[in-house]
């Protein structure tokens, strides 16, 4: 749905401006005067200005609704401790189960690590800085049991391409290890 709704915007946006242009193009011959011009122009980029004005302040309010932050309590939350050392991660615990929130702590041991959780599609679902002497804390509830990938998304040594951990998610919601 988002991927067909940013194409109708670009093709309506190219489509804007290809007229824009033309009008332009139209409009190179004409002998006019320069104060004319210059308060025809001051005219058009007022009224392009409080058309936008107009179109995306309803656009960003409904943009609004969609922010990646969750909304559930985070009381209940299940406590995952990710440490990278160059060239491993470090989980504690490794298994998680569906449906509940997974709070994610992630924090560097030596040198700054990209953590990346990816699926077994190879999608990138949530990422975070891994920092020495801080934690980031990165949320997500898993709808789907399998094994994830943790990869390393900033170079950070010789064996930075080594640095990949699994994690796995179980069916079971009560069980922890």
């Amino acid at each position: 749905m988002e991927r067909t709704v940013a194409v109708l915007v670009t093709v309506l946006v190219c489509g804007i401006l290809l007229a824009v242009f033309g009008v332009v193009a139209r409009s190179a011959g004409a002998l006019d005067d320069a104060a004319a011009v210059a308060a025809a122009a001051g005219r058009w980029r007022t009224r392009v200005f409080a058309a936008l004005v107009v179109a995306f302040i309803p656009i960003i309010g409904a943009s609004l609704t969609k922010l990646p932050y969750p909304t559930n309590s985070q009381a209940d939350a299940i406590v995952v401790q990710a440490t990278g050392h160059q060239w491993a991660w470090e989980l504690s615990p490794a298994t998680v189960p569906t449906g509940r929130m997974v709070e994610i702590r992630v924090t560097g041991a030596d040198v700054n690590h990209g953590f990346g959780l990816y699926d077994a599609d190879n999608r990138l679902l949530a990422q975070t800085q891994a920092m020495p002497g801080y934690t980031n804390i990165l949320n997500y509830t898993f709808a789907q049991a399998g094994t994830y990938r943790v990869l390393c998304l900033e170079y950070c040594g010789l064996g930075h391409h080594t640095m990949i951990s699994p994690l796995t998610v179980t069916d079971n919601r009560s069980a922890v290890r």
